[in-house]
């Protein structure tokens, strides 16, 4: 192969072509809910996982990382059927892609996997989970509302930290069952009291961890419509960092954990402090900056003005301006001149290029056409005339009537009234008429003559022998 040829081709290393592979896969894939059979399962003692999932047809590698799989309910086997939620990666040392699960769980939970991700389309295709949509959370709230079990530990974490934050906070908690059969509708219930009579800046909807069961009021479309529909900017903060609901989606802000929920929306009062003293003392810097430079302008400048006297400046303003009037008046007169004699030479042009001249032209122009015109139409309708007298006198040679007069006639047999046109068309006693020029007689056949030669005419003169 020449170099031209291989300089046409786009030649990769293995390393460019496998980070090619790991970027469609990582872009293309992100997340992606992942069902089959555990094999070759291990756990080394770095805490990872390291397995295959496979099923009838295939098999991929996968891992579970040790700050993932701590959070498991359950000991993964060789054998169990399970369901993950994962990322493709691509291991480049080893040219393979493998899945990174960041959620497991086994494929009992199949069912409410699947009416989760069938709403979960529902509500993406209603635009429930638009980010456009999503309300912005305000940077310092004043007034925060809680929706959470009153028993749990949810709420004393979600109180002692955002009050440790920021002490002159107001928390207002709003008691409901996060589990079980009421879950769904107190939940609701909360939200709209929320907007209805508390009207806080900012609420936090919260739970503790639990199985995909024990969260369903969270996975519910009634609360993810109420969240929706609320005018207040609500975070969600369900369960743990790995565990996903409806809730998460449709509210204008997800938190990881209940704790990371009043770290997000609650800011350090002590930092907050620290920031405004430090914008402080860099805006009374910036400020004694500008000063002096605003005096070190202003001494520049009366520096100037002592050197030049304003009256010397003025006077020299004004000879400057008598010189630009005088050569202002001679520029003007100049192009008024030139416009001018242009204008008298377009007037001169125009009277030497008189329009009646043209129109005497065309005007005996026109006659010439139009004596033209009327003796072709003369001409023409002659000779129409000429053939209209030749094709009367035509028609009237070809008259039937004149025909008859001329002592031919015209013989039909009864009763059907058919012209006949040879004899051997008339059968013998038949009755026929006969057309004549005036009038017509019935006759009878009697006898039939043939002809060796048919006669050139269908007609026959009165006065010829007929045998009828």
């Amino acid at each position: 192969m020449t170099t031209s040829q291989q300089s046409c081709k786009q030649i990769r290393t293995v390393s460019e072509l496998t980070e090619k592979i790991q970027e469609l896969l990582e872009s293309e894939f992100p997340l992606v809910w992942l069902t089959g059979e555990i094999s070759n399962f291990s756990a080394p003692p770095s805490g990872h996982f390291y397995f295959t999932v496979k099923d009838e047809h295939a098999q991929i590698r996968a891992v579970m990382f040790r700050s993932q799989n701590r959070n498991l309910r359950f000991l993964p086997e060789n054998g169990l059927s399970i369901v993950g939620l994962g990322r493709i990666g691509v291991y480049a040392p080893r040219g393979v892609y493998q899945i990174i699960f960041e959620h497991l769980e086994p494929s009992g939970l199949g069912a409410l996997q699947a009416a989760f991700e069938q709403l979960k389309e529902k509500l993406s295709q209603e635009g429930l989970f638009d980010s456009a949509l999503k309300k912005p959370i305000p940077f310092l709230p004043h007034r925060v509302c809680l929706i959470t079990s009153p028993t749990g530990a949810v709420v004393h974490d979600v109180i002692r930290i955002a009050l440790r934050r920021y002490p002159n906070l107001t928390i207002q908690v709003i008691p409901v069952n996060v589990q079980g059969v009421k879950a769904t509708e107190d939940v609701v219930s909360a939200i709209a009291l929320a907007n209805q009579r508390l009207s806080p800046d900012v609420v936090i909807l919260a739970r503790g961890g639990g199985s995909l069961e024990d969260l369903q009021a969270f996975n519910s479309e009634a609360v993810a419509r109420a969240i929706f529909a609320s005018e207040v900017p609500i975070v969600s903060a369900i369960g743990h960092e790995t565990d996903f609901t409806i809730s998460d989606f449709a509210a204008d802000l997800r938190a990881p954990t209940p704790s990371a929920a009043a770290e997000l929306i609650v800011p350090v009062r002590h930092e907050l402090e620290r920031q405004i003293q430090e914008r402080r003392h860099s805006l009374t810097g910036l400020m004694l900056g500008h000063m002096d430079r605003q005096r070190g302008f202003l001494r520049e400048r009366h520096s100037r003005l002592i050197r030049v006297h304003p009256i010397k400046i003025i006077d020299n303003f004004r000879l400057r301006l008598d010189d630009y009037t005088t050569r202002m008046d001679h520029s003007v007169q100049g192009h008024l001149a030139y416009y001018r004699e242009r204008l008298e030479w377009i007037t001169h042009r125009f009277f030497r290029q008189n329009p009646k001249k043209n129109i005497l032209k065309y005007k005996e122009y026109l006659s010439v056409i139009l004596s033209n015109l009327k003796f072709n139409i003369n001409l023409l309708c002659e000779r129409l005339r000429h053939r209209a007298r030749e094709a009367e006198t035509l028609l009237h040679a070809m008259n039937p009537e004149h025909i008859l007069a001329r002592g031919y006639s015209i013989t039909r047999s009864l009763p059907d009234r058919r012209i006949l046109r040879h004899a051997k068309h008339a059968v013998i006693d038949q009755h026929l008429e006969i057309t004549l020029s005036t009038g017509s007689v019935t006759a009878r056949v009697i006898h039939r003559h043939m002809p060796a030669t048919p006669p050139l005419t269908d007609r026959t003169p009165n006065g010829s022998k007929t045998d009828v």
